[in-house]
């Protein structure tokens, strides 16, 4: 019988050695471990007599943050919450490093006289795999940040593609996607829809007299003006080039789109423009024609657009700082407006 017991224990030894486990054994009642894990301790660089003499005590060998998860794997388990005492933890070697090791353990003899009494169980190495686990975590991590900052980025080119770099209003290609789906939206749903077209006077000579940083300011201050009047999430204000201004107001009928454009009209008039750091200022003016949809009367956000400048040329050409619009009546509240540069005498091709 000895014999036999001697081969299986053997046995038993020959498989753990090769599986990498270390077997252990703990008297629950009194605290003690009856079969010391030698194995784990000699991976920590612990020699044969220092675990004889001096590595008695495992738990002080377990990392901090780990402690307290191990002992509560044993509660549970002891306690029958769990059918297996299962518990990952890093311990201290030699030479003060954190190896990471598994332990595996039941409760062997609960059909006993003393049942609890027994936890046996196995320890063995997980370190190389919990090294790839956080390899693989911090590489999550990363692709996490980068896809973050990539959306980030194209967040911004969106922008960039979508807005005018100087005023920050909606750029041209911009106006005629939204405009065009207004458009459809208005002949789908026979709602009014308003158009102007918004042109700072006589802009030239603000750049010749001031020079480009100048005629910059001006060009965001009208913007500024421009977009002071936008509906958030309704209304379109874009620059269409140089300095011109287009804003599209769904939902508005003639009236309303004249009452707009002239009081955007005395807004601008009234500026006065910051050109230098000198406390130089500049007062401009605009001419704005306004169009308004009706049904069957446009064939698309282009001919809506080309009516806005048609009547923006009218207003340029009658007088400029004026509010013209494209076709009578315009609306039954007030009536096609414009005011008259008594200096401007100025006729023919298209008006600045």
């Amino acid at each position: 019988m000895g014999d036999k017991e001697d081969l299986n224990r053997e046995r038993l030894e020959l498989v753990l050695e090769a599986a990498g486990l270390d077997l252990w054994e703990n008297d629950l009642v009194t605290g003690q471990v009856t079969h010391k894990a030698t194995k784990t301790f000699l991976e920590l660089g612990f020699t044969e007599d220092e675990i004889v003499s001096g590595v008695q005590d495992i738990y002080g060998l377990f990392h901090p943050g780990d402690l307290d998860i191990v002992r509560q794997a044993v509660a549970d388990h002891v306690q029958g919450v769990t059918p297996q005492y299962r518990a990952e933890f890093r311990l201290r070697s030699k030479a003060g490093e954190w190896i990471w090791f598994a332990n595996y353990g039941r409760i062997m003899d609960r059909s006993s006289a003393t049942p609890g009494k027994r936890l046996i169980g196995v320890t063995f190495n997980i370190h190389d795999r919990k090294q790839k686990e956080d390899e693989i975590a911090q590489i999550n991590r990363q692709l996490v940040e980068q896809n973050q900052l990539l959306q980030t980025l194209n967040a911004a080119l969106e922008r960039l593609a979508a807005n005018d770099a100087l005023t920050g209003l909606a750029n041209r290609r911009t106006l005629m996607e939204l405009g065009a789906n207004e458009c459809k939206r208005s002949e789908r749903f026979e709602h009014p829809l308003s158009l102007l077209v918004v042109d700072i006077d006589l802009f030239k000579a603000v750049n010749d007299a001031w020079g480009h940083l100048a005629g910059d300011r001006v060009i965001c201050a009208v913007a500024h003006a421009c977009a002071a009047r936008k509906r958030s999430g309704v209304d379109i204000v874009a620059r269409f080039g140089g300095e011109e201004f287009v804003i599209v107001l769904p939902e508005t009928d003639g009236a309303s789109a004249l009452h707009v454009a002239e009081s955007l009209r005395r807004d601008v008039a009234a500026l006065q423009v910051p050109v230098n750091d000198a406390g130089g200022t500049v007062s401009v003016t605009v001419s704005i024609g306004v169009t308004t949809w009706r049904e069957g009367a446009c064939a698309g956000f282009e001919a809506l657009l080309n009516q806005a400048d048609l009547a923006l040329y009218r207003a340029k050409q009658t007088g400029r700082n004026a509010v013209y619009c494209a076709e009578e009546p315009c609306g039954d509240a007030m009536p096609a407006r414009w005011a008259r540069d008594p200096q401007d005498d100025t006729g023919g091709a298209r008006l600045n």
